[in-house]
């Protein structure tokens, strides 16, 4: 108990960070960093319709001076059963109601085409990967729980499950070198609470990406994403820098 005690009091100040460029996700990078962390973002390159969102991320990498970005690249284009790798399936559009936001204490199995088979799971394991091999107890993911499009890998019981097994399945965990512990610190937050958060502690909201099917190089403005990025934004009243092509 001690040893492991001893890891994790060496080694807490080191965090993995999901991080794709999006508004969530460059909130959370800036809320591991305030909290002291040495931060290693890891983005992925799945061959996603929104691949535009890497540059996005490695501008704001650039923004706050990080050295150690990890990219991996993986094809679920060979997977497919996703609007977001198949092109030969649509985004949807105006899905969700502009005047309610979809609450997770009314939660629906009405899961959109955008939905990614087994994304989250497969994004932490990797983190889980680059953070034993780092000693890194922290990995950070940018889930919410209230406004989003009802994925199941960004509910609470799914995230406690998987840091279950982290703490099950890694050697580092094992033999009691480190403890991990997975952190969602956007899960309870509406769109609009994570933007003026955002805002408030400084996260580049005008570098960052939402869309799901960009036009031209511009937000389709009518996807689930952008969708609950403006009302966000207009909720918070704070100035959405993006151009949307709707």
């Amino acid at each position: 108990m001690d040893k492991l005690k001893n890891a994790n009091n060496m080694n807490n100040k080191r965090a993995v960070v999901l991080f794709s460029g999006g508004l969530d996700s460059a909130t959370v990078l800036k809320i591991a960093i305030d909290k002291g962390f040495e931060v290693i973002p890891l983005t992925f390159f799945y061959n996603q319709r929104h691949k535009t969102e890497i540059e996005h991320a490695k501008k704001i990498v650039k923004f706050f001076n990080l050295k150690n970005h990890v990219i991996v690249n993986l094809d679920f284009g060979q997977i497919k059963g996703s609007a977001l790798v198949d092109l030969s399936m649509a985004v949807p559009k105006n899905r969700i109601n502009k005047n309610k936001s979809e609450k997770a204490g009314n939660a629906t199995n009405d899961i959109p085409i955008t939905y990614v088979p087994a994304r989250n799971t497969i994004f932490l394991s990797y983190a889980l990967a680059v953070a034993e091999v780092n000693l890194a107890g922290d990995i950070f993911i940018g889930a919410n729980y209230l406004d989003y499009s009802g994925y199941p890998d960004c509910r609470p019981g799914y995230l406690k499950a998987f840091e279950k097994m982290a703490n099950l399945a890694t050697k580092a965990s094992v033999t009691g070198e480190i403890n991990f512990k997975i952190n969602a610190p956007l899960l309870k937050l509406t769109k609009k609470d994570i933007i003026i958060r955002a805002f408030e502690i400084g996260a580049p909201l005008e570098l960052t990406h939402s869309c799901y099917d960009p036009i031209e190089g511009l937000a389709c403005g009518v996807c689930d994403s952008c969708i609950l990025r403006r009302r966000g934004f207009e909720e918070a009243e704070i100035k959405d820098s993006t151009k949307y092509y709707k």
